[in-house]
């Protein structure tokens, strides 16, 4: 940012001095770490990161910016691997009073926008329909977004409101603390209980055995157990 304070004939200054690189700033012991708050894979995490205020880019034009800094997190593939670190993470603000927390949760949650496009194109065949008429053409992808979301709503109030309706993860996953539900078990769920209700099968017994049978005390019927699971 330039120096204000300057005065005098001529062109006024639109950039100061030029600041470090990012990957410097992260080395340097000259801008101190602070530690922020935020949620990630499923529990809260601490962050350390570094903020430089009031900075400008030439790309962005004549506006300050904020530049943030995020120290790579470690993490282990096992628990007797060796620790392992990811990439460090620059981020630039065009909101030099946005709160840091703030910003870094949202580009944390950017991964859900990812898997939001995914998901839409390659399980509900979003942009696939085969219509030729330009309404159609314009109605057919937002009816399948419309139906995407309200999939995810019923699915996160049966997960808030009812117990025992959702059918547990197949024993060949990785069990896992926290496990996203994926929109893969979500329509597997939603056979399973079709599937249930249209056999006259109690659909909250057999999720009960299964969890049972994670003790190795229950055994659940192998073909009914094949038959919730089968994806295709």
């Amino acid at each position: 940012m330039p120096d204000k304070s300057k005065k005098g004939a001529g062109r006024k200054l639109v950039y100061g001095d030029q600041i470090p690189t990012p990957e410097d700033i992260r080395k340097s012991s000259d801008y101190p770490w602070q530690q922020v708050e935020a949620w990630a894979a499923g529990k809260i995490h601490n962050f350390d990161i570094k903020v430089v205020k009031n900075v400008r880019w030439r790309k962005a034009g004549e506006q300050n910016l904020q530049l943030v800094i995020i120290r790579p997190l470690s993490y282990r593939l096992t628990k007797k691997s060796k620790l392992l670190y990811r990439n460090p993470a620059y981020l630039i603000s065009t909101d030099t009073e946005l709160e840091i927390k703030q910003l870094l949760q949202a580009y944390l949650w950017r991964w859900e926008i990812e898997v939001n496009f995914h998901e839409e194109k390659s399980v509900l065949g979003c942009g696939q329909a085969q219509v030729r008429k330009i309404n159609s053409v314009k109605k057919v992808p937002a009816f399948i977004v419309s139906v995407y979301a309200f999939l995810l709503m019923a699915a996160h109030k049966v997960k808030v409101n009812q117990k025992n309706k959702n059918l547990p993860r197949a024993k060949w996953y990785t069990a896992k603390p926290y496990q996203r539900q994926t929109t893969g078990d979500i329509l597997n769920t939603f056979r399973a209980q079709i599937w249930a209700e249209n056999s006259n099968i109690n659909f909250s017994h057999f999720v009960n055995l299964h969890n049972l049978s994670q003790n190795r005390k229950y055994s659940v019927n192998p073909t009914l157990s094949a038959a919730f699971y089968m994806r295709n």
